[in-house]
């Protein structure tokens, strides 16, 4: 039978020293967790119902609600259901939401739901034309796009607050790991009291392990030769420590593959996207000139439209020549300008020298694209486009003028930050934007300048690399 100072009673001790310590501080661990626990609960809840908010609800309304004034075929009627469900996602918000701004925002969505669901109803017992697209412009369009501001603004308020809440628990939780590192520094001096040889044999083991788990701690993942330790369970955790840091270099590298290969993918995705809606128009235009008796204009559409598409494609390749996508953009404004002959002129002035010069493709389209949708088609009368191509310092300038309606200087501001972001405006200049800066680096890419009711021009700037240059 062993006496009271036995080794074993003093570890049995040491031990419940440390159970003390450990069950005081998982006692204010868990006074910690509920006291936020019902605040965090009710952000977290908030955060995850807006996300609930349909991201295309501006756009769904609005052409739904375009489609019921023109009383095109494609009208699904009146999107009533959609606003009742912004307005029944708002009332689900109210109860659980405590702060001043974020109520203020759900608030708001609340109201401008049921001022857009009588705007609706307003337009369905209007019958002039003229004064339902008036009210379409002036209330339909502006309510939805304030529902969709105040809810992202909404999402983004909670957020910031669940984000503080996490800071603060994150804070709390390192305060408890410093305070786990001192009960061992406490532990490893009781035992240099109790034995010199239990010192030798594991207190210095230990150290060793802290301090590696500190370098772990501040980021330091080399893998590196186990813990001298005389000890089984000792040698056991260091190899096991090792062991783990190396395996979570390769998820590291595994996972940094990956996202190289998804940002590949994303990339390949925004290059093949074409909208469906230019399909499907210019198939309605082809048949419009078959019923109207005019087989030759038909056959040249198809055959622009068989063009565009097979440029669309370029071999599979991402990145072709300048006259690839010349050619590319020249069967676009062709079509286009079978649809809109009234409104649309367009010019292609391009340096026959820079023909070979690489860009990613569908990098004019959606340029072109934009500029006679909120260009041209906004002002009254006939507009034109004109794309010019020139070299400049060893670089390829291409630009894009229209002159359209033209924006004003803060909505310019607004959209050159929110292009420079990587956001989404509604338009197709950040995707480009981004592919270039993908493929060619941060000096590449769209500058704008506009001015209202003059017009647009947007520049793409990418340096002169031929096959060859591209490929290395």
């Amino acid at each position: 039978m062993r006496g009271p100072d036995s080794i074993q009673s003093r570890m049995r001790r040491m031990v419940a020293v440390c159970g003390g310590f450990m069950a005081a501080l998982l006692a204010v661990s868990v006074g910690l967790v509920v006291m936020h626990n019902s605040q965090y609960k009710n952000l977290l809840y908030n955060v995850t119902t807006a996300s609930e908010f349909n991201q295309d609800f501006k756009e769904n309304i609005d052409l739904k609600m375009y489609y019921y004034v023109i009383e095109s075929r494609y009208s699904e009627g009146l999107p009533i259901q959609e606003v009742q469900a912004a307005q029944a996602l708002a009332i689900n918000l109210l109860d659980t939401t405590s702060q001043k701004d974020s109520l203020r925002a759900v608030t708001s969505v609340l109201d401008l739901c049921e001022n857009l669901e009588e705007k609706i109803y307003q337009i369905q017992q209007t019958q002039s034309y003229d004064e339902r697209q008036i009210q379409l412009e002036n209330n339909v369009y502006v309510l939805t796009a304030l529902i969709q501001e105040y809810m992202y603004n909404y999402l983004y308020c909670e957020s910031v607050q669940l984000n503080l809440l996490q800071q603060q628990i994150s804070r709390r939780l390192t305060a408890e790991i410093f305070l786990v590192l001192a009960l061992s520094a406490v532990l490893i001096l009781l035992l240099l009291q109790y034995s010199i040889r239990l010192s030798r044999s594991v207190t210095q083991p230990v150290v060793d392990l802290s301090r590696r788990a500190e370098d772990v701690i501040g980021g330091d993942l080399t893998v590196r030769e186990p813990v001298h330790s005389e000890t089984y369970e000792i040698r056991t955790l260091s190899e096991g420590m090792e062991q783990m840091i190396a395996r979570l270099n390769a998820q590291i590298q595994e996972s940094t593959r990956k996202q190289a290969s998804l940002r590949k993918a994303e990339l390949a995705l925004l290059q093949a996207q074409i909208n469906p809606h230019f399909l499907y128009n210019t198939m309605d235009t082809i048949i419009w000139l078959i019923e109207a008796d005019r087989p030759q204009a038909a056959v040249e559409m198809v055959s622009n439209l068989s063009d565009f598409f097979r440029h669309s494609l370029s071999r599979g390749e991402d990145v072709i020549p300048l006259k690839e996508e010349e050619q590319h953009v020249r069967s676009y404004l062709q079509i286009q300008q079978a649809r809109y002959k009234d409104i649309l002129e367009y010019t292609i002035q391009i340096d026959p020298g820079l023909r070979e010069a690489r860009l990613p493709k569908l990098t004019l389209q959606p340029l072109v694209e934009n500029a006679l949708y909120h260009g041209i088609k906004r002002k009254r009368g006939k507009g034109c486009i004109c794309i010019t191509g020139r070299e400049e310092a060893g670089d390829v300038l291409l630009q894009i003028t229209d002159d359209g309606a033209g924006m004003t200087e803060a909505r310019l501001e607004e959209l050159s930050r929110a292009i420079e972001r990587g956001e989404r405006p509604g338009f197709g200049l950040a995707t480009v934007h981004e592919r270039l800066r993908l493929l060619f680096g941060s000096p590449y890419g769209l500058t704008l300048s506009s001015r209202e009711g003059v017009g647009t021009t947007v520049t793409v700037r990418f340096p002169r690399r031929e096959r060859k240059e591209a490929e290395a």
